[in-house]
């Protein structure tokens, strides 16, 4: 009898604890997911695309496309991707005698990956879904695979602020405009009121347009003017080589 006792005594004692051990795993918050923030490590995968983590903060004045391509530039040296020669995803328009210059042609020929290692296009036809085929499969420029240099997320609609305004100056096929208004704020010189540049949205949404390049004209050059139509005088930068 006294046998039995100790061990229904060490049973209920094993229950107890266990019960106490549950209920303090219940009252303790559960550890805060922490954002994927791993880098591609595959050579044959090399960071090749990205968004400015940051404008210049003087609008769509970004001293030109030399200026824009420095900025690009300089944020990739900053994560170890100097190596690489960067130009920003601008076109300009024929002005001063100078012919337009379309985004598409200033690249190079892909694949582009971001990253995390992941091909956001193949070549020049998948980015802007030239033939039937590229635009079926459309390219893979989403929400979910544009990071920052920093390979951070952009904020999108939904965020606050949004930031899905990416300056391009072009039309969906990655070419200048060849009307006479301004599609680029006196190519990338002016931060003044008045005026426009063409804008594209990288998260694919808001405002009844997913055009990652070509969504709408921003409501001036300034940077207020950006950050009222939702962006933040960001860029899309690719590795040419």
């Amino acid at each position: 009898m006294t046998t039995f006792l100790r061990k229904s005594a060490l049973i209920c004692g094993a229950v107890a604890a266990l019960c106490l051990a549950t209920a303090a795993s219940a009252q303790t918050p559960a550890p805060a997911q922490q954002p994927n923030t791993a880098r591609s490590t595959d050579p044959a995968k090399p960071l090749s695309f990205f968004v400015t983590s940051e404008g210049l903060g003087k609008g769509a004045d970004l001293g030109g496309l030399a200026g824009a391509d420095a900025h690009c530039q300089k944020l990739a040296e900053s994560v170890g991707a100097g190596k690489q020669t960067w130009h920003a995803y601008l076109s300009t328009q024929a002005a001063d005698g100078k012919p337009a210059v379309n985004a598409r042609d200033r690249i190079g020929n892909g694949p582009w990956f971001n990253t995390r290692g992941a091909a956001v296009a193949k070549d020049v036809a998948h980015l802007h879904g030239d033939t039937l085929d590229a635009a079926r499969l459309g390219n893979n420029l989403t929400r979910t695979t544009v990071f920052t240099e920093k390979n951070e997320p952009v904020k999108g609609a939904g965020d606050k602020p949004n930031e899905h305004d990416i300056i391009t100056g072009s039309q969906p096929d990655g070419r200048a405009f060849a009307d006479a208004a301004d599609h680029t704020c006196k190519n990338y010189t002016s931060s003044a009121a008045e005026g426009s540049a063409q804008l594209g949205h990288f998260d694919r949404t808001g405002g009844g347009n997913s055009s990652w390049n070509a969504a709408h004209p921003s409501r001036g050059c300034g940077q207020a003017n950006l950050v009222a139509t939702g962006g933040a005088g960001l860029l899309y930068c690719f590795a040419t080589n």
